[in-house]
């Protein structure tokens, strides 16, 4: 129950952390003006404060980092092999019945007769 929990709170954090990323602006959004218009202290310079999609950003980050590594611990100690430890013996299959022996005097069959 906690592992499908964890991964249901994992795929929710993951989408979360995708929107969060898509909604703030790239750091070189002004890489065009850089080069020559004079803005080349905002790009390449501090990044200054952080703002509140930043710390929301890296929380969640954080939330998906404790996920992954939960989820890695729970999917260790869970793990099974689709390939046993050891094989099995093959199994045999019953040897064929011999034939009866004919009575004497009766007519011996054909290989296709019955």
């Amino acid at each position: 129950m906690l592992f499908i929990l964890l991964i249901i709170v994992h795929v929710l954090v993951s989408l979360i952390i995708v929107g969060l990323v898509l909604l703030q602006a790239g750091k070189g959004a002004d890489i065009g003006s850089a080069f020559g218009g004079g803005g080349s202290q905002a790009v390449f310079g501090s990044m200054g404060t952080p703002t509140v999609l930043g710390k929301l950003t890296a929380a969640v980050a954080v939330v998906f980092l404790l996920t992954s590594f939960s989820l890695t611990a729970i999917g260790h100690k869970r793990s099974s092999s689709i390939m046993p430890a050891t094989a099995p013996p093959p199994a045999s299959a019953p040897a064929p019945a011999a034939p009866a022996p004919a009575a004497p005097g009766a007519p011996t069959p054909t290989p296709g007769q019955k």
